[in-house]
């Protein structure tokens, strides 16, 4: 069953007044009256009368979802009704978009642009007052802004972006209810056989969006390809049955522009392979139960580590304690990726590592640099919480040259090569008594 129209227009209404408040406090700190949101335009390729796909700008996605339609403009002030400028052009060549109908309609002060270049006859007079939010900084300066993407307002709405509104969060478990039947669909073209560009195009039919509609292209690796954490190749080889061992399958879905994020990992027969998936989704299921309110994600991280290091124990990957393994920071050439990220209108979404809408940043991990996300959790916050395993050569023959190579069971390692790597990733949403995790509760195994 999809999503309930009636509870998401009324979740809407109290998420624009929700958004509107946060815009006027921060143009009442910043000194200024409003602010223009440009949702982009097509950009042509180099050297040609082609467009790149067109995304739009997330801070205008998160006022509107209007997902295909580029040039149009919100206006917001402190007084009046939020204006919403909608590029409807009078054009024979491409199609153009009706007027929109939709339960959001109402909530703006709704015209009509038909030619870019009148724009600004609907924006503010004043610039001086103004800012623009938007990518394209040199049509920005073309209309007359001076400010353009300030940093206290854009830090002040990513931090604030992280808490989502029950409109948001109905639109994230709509993306992931669209985002399971695709996994579904694949798991079983997998297992029937196709190839990674048979079990792509699988996905896509189930998710019914196109490659350029889904929130990031879909990494999709069989046997040693699943070792590789950005695999975008789509091989056309069909394996026999004897060569087919394992299946890594990342890949998500949008909802009115909100994105699902979903990972899961296939043995193609029982295997101990088989069983090291099992084990790591019993243990991904514990990090999921285990994130709790008032820790940081970084200690949440190190939690993931310590299961990590027990499995490689338990499996007969490392032969010393898990004291060692972690002191040694021996998981890195299985893990070398952090547990996860918010998640939003954008995969990684924005204000993952602001400590407040100042634009502090919250203290990083000095053995963990590289995490998406190290605020402190909180309710209404969403993260993936993915961990992962792998056997990828660069990584391993780092410590093959090193003074740790004696620790490792390079035979039993050996043996895992031809199965790639297991990561196992579910979308939860943070609340005050419990963390959901979409993905499960939402029928994916």
């Amino acid at each position: 069953m999809g999503i309930n129209v009636k509870n998401l227009a009324t979740n809407y209404k109290t998420h624009i007044e929700t958004r509107l408040s946060n815009a006027r406090t921060i143009l009442e700190r910043s000194g200024l009256e409003s602010m223009v949101i440009h949702s982009g335009k097509r950009k042509y390729i180099f050297q040609d009368d082609m467009t790149y796909p067109y995304k739009a700008n997330s801070l205008f996605l998160e006022w509107v979802p209007i997902v295909n339609n580029p040039n149009c403009w919100i206006v917001i002030n402190k007084k009046d009704k939020p204006k919403l400028v909608f590029f409807q052009p009078v054009d024979f060549w491409h199609s153009v978009p009706a007027d929109p109908t939709e339960y959001w309609v109402d909530e703006f002060d709704f015209v009509k642009l038909a030619n870019v270049d009148d724009v600004n006859t609907f924006l503010p007079s004043d610039k001086s007052k103004s800012v623009y939010l938007g990518e394209y900084t040199e049509d920005a300066k073309l209309l007359g802004f001076d400010k353009i993407n300030k940093s206290s307002v854009l830090d002040y709405l990513h931090y604030h972006r992280a808490y989502k509104t029950d409109y948001q969060l109905g639109c994230l478990r709509e993306a992931n209810r669209i985002g399971v039947m695709g996994h579904q669909a694949a798991k079983a073209a997998f297992h029937g056989g196709g190839s990674e560009f048979e079990i792509h195009l699988e996905y896509l039919r189930a998710v019914s969006q196109t490659q350029e509609e889904i929130p990031y292209g879909l990494i999709m690796g069989m046997n040693q390809n699943a070792a590789v954490l950005h695999y975008h190749n789509f091989d056309r080889t069909k394996y026999s049955a004897k060569d087919t061992h394992s299946f890594l399958i990342d890949a998500g879905a949008r909802f009115n522009g909100f994105a699902s994020d979903i990972t899961r990992t296939h043995a193609f027969r029982e295997s101990e392979f088989a069983d090291l998936i099992k084990r790591m989704t019993a243990d991904q299921i514990e990090l999921v139960n285990a994130l709790t309110l008032g820790e940081s994600y970084a200690q949440a991280h190190y939690k993931s580590l310590e299961a990590i290091a027990k499995i490689l124990i338990d499996f007969d990957f490392v032969r010393v304690s898990q004291e060692e393994i972690l002191a040694k920071d021996l998981v890195k050439p299985f893990y070398p990726h952090g547990l996860g990220h918010h998640l939003g209108i954008q995969v990684h979404d924005l204000g993952a590592n602001l400590e407040d809408d100042k634009g502090t940043m919250a203290q990083r991990s000095e053995k963990y640099p590289t995490l998406r996300a190290t605020r402190v959790l909180e309710p209404r916050m969403v993260y993936t919480v993915e961990p992962g395993l792998y056997f990828i050569d660069s990584l391993l023959d780092e410590v093959k040259a090193s003074e740790n190579s004696k620790v490792f069971n390079w035979s039993r390692i050996e043996e895992f090569k031809k199965f790639g790597g297991i990561r196992i990733e579910d979308n939860v949403i943070l609340h005050a008594d419990r963390n959901e995790n979409m993905t499960r509760e939402l029928g994916l195994e």
